[in-house]
């Protein structure tokens, strides 16, 4: 079971309001007792109302809940955009409200699908790193969908910067993290680049074609899926 999935478990069984310890609800989910306790401890530390210790046994309190919701890439890039507008308030109760909620909303999205062993991450990024690229969004759908190439100012994980001229293919959220699949005009391959690290993005008036070895089904086909 992925460890998103067991977190959402334990929300449920913890949902009737009462005691249960560690050692059932590890026997339950066919875990350790240990996992389980690393397990309550990222509920807790994401603001998901649990009370108890080790040793004694966990119980929720005082929850609102709310019915399963499907949401699209452009909603949850809506919803987190708002909380963070909201967890720069000076109003310091909804600050640490808004934080509180985009941690809750971490905990129920999907892991990784496909990212490097380095990881994308499981609330790992600070949000306000992940919003940094945020300006950057309505550019890179219109240019998916109308085809047009890109040249973006990107800085990597140490900190080079070079620039890039790019076939936008894909937006994806991978927890905190946007990412831009892309052909790489550069590399003469296919590179996905964080969002929240294009330092600028310029649209260019050449489109492109769905050219043979350079197309989001080529891309899909090369990962296997």
């Amino acid at each position: 079971m992925r460890r998103t999935d067991r977190l959402f478990e334990l929300i449920q069984i913890l949902r009737d309001g009462r005691l249960h310890r560690a050692q059932d609800m590890a026997e339950r989910l066919e875990v350790s007792v240990r996992t389980i306790y690393r397990d309550m401890d990222t509920l807790i530390a994401s603001g998901v109302p649990v009370q108890g210790e080790r040793g004694v046994g966990y119980m929720m309190t005082a929850a609102i809940t709310l019915p399963p919701l499907n949401l699209t890439l452009t909603e949850l890039e809506a919803l987190h955009l708002g909380m963070e507008i909201v967890s720069k308030a000076t109003d310091k109760e909804l600050a640490d409200a808004a934080k509180s909620l985009t941690a809750k909303v971490d905990v129920v999205l999907p892991e990784d699908r496909a990212a490097p062993a380095s990881g994308w991450g499981f609330a790992v990024y600070p949000f306000e790193d992940a919003a940094k690229g945020f300006k950057y969004m309505p550019i890179l759908r219109a240019a998916i969908r109308m085809q047009h190439k890109l040249e973006i100012s990107y800085k990597n994980r140490n900190h080079v910067l070079s620039e890039r001229i790019v076939r936008p293919l894909q937006l994806e959220y991978w927890g905190r993290v946007w990412t831009l699949t892309t052909w790489c005009e550069l590399r003469e391959d296919f590179r996905v680049f964080r969002v929240d690290r294009m330092q600028d993005v310029t649209v260019l008036p050449s489109q492109f074609g769905d050219d043979v070895g350079k197309t989001l089904s080529d891309y899909l086909l090369q990962l296997g899926e």
